[in-house]
């Protein structure tokens, strides 16, 4: 049986803050048909579709099946078909065939949504609890993660089709010669990293800790697609030295080339004989823009290759490294990044007028050097929302700083994101470090 929306407005600021997210969601998913709405392109994507339900999955288990007064779930099927790995909430739906769940249909998964949504505003319209408050932040910035994720996973999807289909029309570049490459130098020392205490955070973030960091440089922005051509052509793809043995064994199985979406149209001796697909259909390569969409190992392989071309040691940033340097840029580190809130859904070339540090935030997540583990003295959330992050600290790398389809007020200095070292369809490049 399901349950009665009641229909109430928003009436206090967390449920505008509910309301305002949930519609974001809701905004990302418009340009889209109900078939690209149910297709899902790979094992590691999911359909926009289920997406949408997902995250309001999470709502219903673990705040209105806990909360809300005479509890009535939209349809008790929908507690294993959108639950994603919630091993203490019960069974969930083979995330590889989550593309074959045809029904419910696009128009009942925007049901359920407004059911949901409807019922947590009455909830909301009342005093909450310390706990309810904390469950909700926590389901908003999932949601945000999710709508990363459906602008990722729609790009893998609509890459796959040779019309190059437009997810959004306007195209935002203007071309422009790159910023030279210049080394910001920092004297480590004992440092403190992880969350400080004010505001939300992931699990993963705490507690804050000391670490020791010898003096360390990092690159003022980050590796451009120009950059990443002259790889290319120097025969990084085909070159065994600048890999590690897992990496060559992948562009061996892969017959790796280039950057994911890169696409190799007529003469190829320079830019323009590149393009790469986009949220705005197929376009020429921009050398000036950020190299995206490239694995820890493409990024680990460059480094090395850069280390040759430039006759110095270069590698990746730790995470502890960047995180340092972001805190040592201040409370601007990201005030003008290219997040998702700017539409341009694509890197964009750094900028000419600011010194030090570039693009710290959006435009591309950064892989490190650092394996994804947990902090000293880590603790997991209690309950079933303690399998977010904790128990995938293994064979998994971390990325800083957020990219072009991040949610601006989900970043922070302490973010981190993970990742296997062979995943690229996420808004992933680089940035170089070296010892000081």
């Amino acid at each position: 049986m399901k349950a009665r929306a009641p229909q109430t407005q928003p009436s206090t600021p967390l449920a505008q803050h509910y309301a305002e997210v949930r519609a974001r969601t809701l905004a990302l998913a418009a340009p889209l048909s109900e078939a690209d709405c149910q297709a899902q392109s790979m094992p590691d994507t999911s359909p926009a579709k289920w997406h949408l339900a997902h995250v309001t999955w999470f709502f219903e288990t673990f705040i209105l099946e806990r909360f809300e007064p005479g509890f009535q779930p939209f349809h008790p099927a929908f507690r294993v078909l959108f639950n994603s790995y919630y091993q203490g909430v019960g069974e969930q739906h083979p995330r590889p065939q989550r593309g074959l769940i045809t029904r419910p249909g696009l128009a009942e998964v925007k049901a359920y949504r407004a059911n949901v949504d409807a019922r947590m505003a009455a909830l909301l319209s009342r005093p909450a609890s310390s706990e309810l408050t904390d469950l909700l932040t926590l389901g908003l910035q999932h949601e945000q993660q999710h709508q990363e994720l459906l602008l990722t996973d729609i790009k893998h999807l609509l890459a796959q089709n040779p019309l190059n289909p437009v997810y959004h029309a306007p195209w935002p570049l203007t071309s422009v010669a790159s910023v030279p490459l210049q080394w910001v130098n920092f004297e480590g020392g004992t440092v403190s990293i992880g969350h400080a205490g004010e505001g939300f955070a992931f699990d993963n973030e705490s507690p804050r800790h000391a670490t020791l960091l010898a003096p360390y440089a990092l690159a003022n922005r980050l590796v451009t697609h120009g950059e990443w051509l002259a790889f290319m052509q120097d025969g990084g793809y085909t070159d065994p030295r600048w890999w590690m043995a897992a990496g060559w064994d992948w562009v061996q199985a892969q017959r790796a080339q280039a950057p994911l979406y890169w696409q190799r149209d007529g003469n190829a001796s320079d830019h323009s004989g590149w393009t790469n697909f986009t949220l705005h259909g197929r376009a020429a390569i921009d050398p000036s823009t950020p190299v995206v969409h490239i694995n820890w190992f493409e990024a680990d392989a460059y480094a090395r290759w850069r280390t040759q071309q430039d006759g110095s040691p270069i590698r990746l940033p730790t995470e502890a490294e960047w995180e340092h340097a972001a805190q040592a840029t201040g409370s601007d580190w990201c005030e003008h990044g290219n997040f998702m809130e700017s539409r341009a859904l694509h890197p964009m070339p750094a900028s000419r007028d600011k010194p030090g540090l570039m693009q710290l935030g959006g435009d591309v997540w950064e892989w490190t050097a650092s394996s994804y583990l947990p902090y000293p003295c880590y603790r997991a959330w209690g309950g079933a929302v303690g399998e977010y992050n904790g128990k995938f600290m293994i064979n998994q790398m971390v990325l800083r700083g957020g990219s072009c389809a991040t949610p601006r007020s989900h970043i922070r200095t302490s973010y981190r994101n993970f990742f296997p070292t062979d995943a690229r369809w996420q808004f992933s490049g680089l940035r170089l470090a070296r010892d000081a």
